[in-house]
């Protein structure tokens, strides 16, 4: 029962981190393509949020994570 609870709670850790990072990839995306000459730092600013998004993305398939099970509750 007390596993359960805990998987339970990681796994919504675990989709609110995705939600945040994929809000942050997308805002720092935009401001790079907004931008007249975009910066080597803003640049790889995208390509971090993206890799830590796909990261993120790849833990909850291995943990068979579904976004819809979670936000009934």
């Amino acid at each position: 029962m007390r596993r359960k609870k805990r998987k339970r709670q990681v796994d919504e850790q675990l989709l609110e981190a995705i939600f945040t990072v994929e809000q942050e990839w997308k805002r720092v995306q935009s401001i790079v393509e907004q931008s007249i000459e975009p910066t080597v730092e803003g640049q790889n600013r995208v390509a971090i949020a993206q890799a830590k998004y796909v990261f993120l993305l790849r833990e909850a398939k291995r943990r068979q994570l579904n976004a819809l099970r979670y936000g009934q509750s």
